[in-house]
């Protein structure tokens, strides 16, 4: 591109100001060279979409006013209709566009309080993130600055600590952060920044390193690219508490071959050395000890949940996890033939209480449960005080509950394929590659989740079936390969 182009040319919204803010790199690399973009995840789509459904939620709160359309309407337009909103003496509108400097925003909610505005930004989170003050602060700055003055910005958050019991009740769900004094504060520093993003961008790619700010919120969708020179042995996929391989990068220590061992803890020296030997790792004595710790009967258990921001049921609080389906492999003992039980709820029914039930009436007191993780163990938890009726034999099961991820959390095995890595997705491959989820319709937890609220919404029949037969068979592989992989653990001593 041109200077002359890059000097006439350079517009911000309130999402690129967000992006510079993170990154000068990431903002230049949008706005010139979109091409190397990172595609968008499955969970990044379903992000979205939660954050656009709170939003539109939110606007309760607020109710009876005017949403300014987003699709099929340039700037232009867009100012124009808001504008025109304005001047009919509209009290509340929603997706408010202005422009100033340069400068285009979208603000949420655009309360008019007598003679001026109130701003609220709504949030789909829970709780405040580093870069929610900036959003709000460059909203206030364009706004403020078009002639509309503002007498107070707030922060709209999820009330995670809500409890429904009836109609959601909306002024309790959603809870205000009163963020006025901060916004003013940061004014001067917006339009600085504003600034030097511009000047930023009349130059060359900014010559940044990768580094912290590269897994910050939002994600950068420029990964892929500022990444691509990181080798397969890279420092940076060492694992472990209060280790941050970043200090190791930025003194030079690209690859793994060149980090003194003897400075690393046990298990990422393992880590290291199993890599740079091409090699596995296997403490049969600790990987025993495991195996004395199980017993028979032995059950095989794995959720799948959802955890909807706006709760969908009586007991129930945001983003809390509901089960809504399980699987269950189990052999009365070590020669026993492997069986099976599975549960998945009918669509549009709160399926807490049925699913408790049959879990409990399939796994016997004494059993031994194993799990991959405490996610199981959570879930369980979470029954236990949606329904004290059962705490007893919940506790019961609890109290029985192996984490099948210990041996690969500490490494008692390890393969050099993992890069630190102890997940069944990752783990199961490598010690079971006759199992794959590859060319499964549903292949991981995001999947299952959005999956099933599909299938709660549609009335297609057919499509609610084979939406069914795909997460039976996502889930049933889940406890199938916790069982492969126990036996692999068995063999390998």
């Amino acid at each position: 591109m041109t200077d002359e182009n890059k000097q006439t040319n350079i517009y911000l919204s309130k999402s690129l100001f967000i992006r510079g803010r993170q990154c000068h790199k990431s903002l230049y690399l949008h706005k010139y060279h979109p091409e190397l973009k990172d595609d968008l995840s499955e969970p990044s789509i379903s992000l979205l979409q939660a954050g656009m459904d709170v939003g539109i939620f939110a606007r309760q709160l607020f109710p009876d006013g005017t949403e300014i359309p987003y699709d099929n309407l340039s700037f232009d337009e867009k100012l124009k209709m808001t504008q025109q909103e304005i001047d009919k003496g509209t009290s509340t509108l929603y997706e408010a566009a202005f422009s100033h400097n340069n400068v285009f925003i979208k603000a949420d909610i655009f309360n008019r309080n007598n003679n001026t505005w109130e701003l609220h930004e709504v949030k789909s989170g829970s709780y405040r993130q580093n870069h929610h003050l900036d959003d709000i602060a460059v909203q206030y700055y364009v706004i403020s600055n078009a002639g509309y003055p503002i007498s107070k910005a707030s922060l709209v958050y999820i009330n995670n600590q809500y409890v429904r019991n009836g109609d959601i009740e909306i002024d309790k769900l959603f809870r205000f952060e009163d963020v006025t004094d901060e916004v003013k504060e940061k004014q001067r520093f917006i339009e600085e920044s504003l600034k030097d993003m511009r000047e930023m961008l009349r130059g060359d790619i900014p010559e940044i390193d990768i580094g912290e700010q590269c897994n910050k919120k939002p994600a950068c969708d420029f990964r892929g690219y500022c990444w691509q020179h990181i080798p397969e042995d890279s420092v940076l996929h060492l694992r472990g508490r209060k280790f941050n391989p970043f200090d190791l990068y930025r003194r030079g220590i690209l690859r793994l071959r060149d980090i003194p061992l003897e400075t690393l803890r046990k298990d990422q020296k393992i880590q290291a050395e199993a890599f740079l030997q091409k090699r596995e790792y296997i403490d049969k004595e600790a990987i025993e000890r495991f195996f004395d710790s199980l017993w028979y009967p032995l059950y095989f258990l794995d959720f799948e949940t959802i955890n909807p921001a706006i709760p969908l049921f009586d007991g129930t609080s945001p983003y809390k996890q509901i089960p809504f389906q399980y699987s269950l492999h189990y052999m009365e003992n070590e020669n026993a033939e492997l069986r099976h039980f599975e549960f998945l709820a009918e669509p549009g029914i709160d399926p807490r209480l049925e699913l408790l039930r049959k879990l409990l009436s399939e796994i016997p007191d004494r059993s031994c449960l194993l799990v991959y993780t405490h996610y199981e163990k959570r879930i369980m938890n979470l029954l236990a005080s949606w329904f004290p009726k059962y705490q007893n034999e919940i506790k019961r099961r609890i109290d029985n509950m192996m984490d099948l991820s210990l041996p690969f959390q500490r490494k008692d095995f390890y393969h050099w394929q993992l890069k630190g890595s102890s997940s069944l997705k990752d783990v199961l491959p490598l010690l079971v590659p006759e199992l794959s989820y590859q060319e499964m319709e549903i292949s991981d937890g995001m999947m299952a989740m959005d999956a099933y609220r599909e299938m709660c919404q549609i009335t297609d029949l057919e499509r609610k079936e084979n939406i069914r037969k795909a997460l039976l068979d996502y889930c049933k592989l889940d406890t199938l390969a916790m069982v492969k992989i126990l036996e692999k653990l068995r063999q390998m001593i």
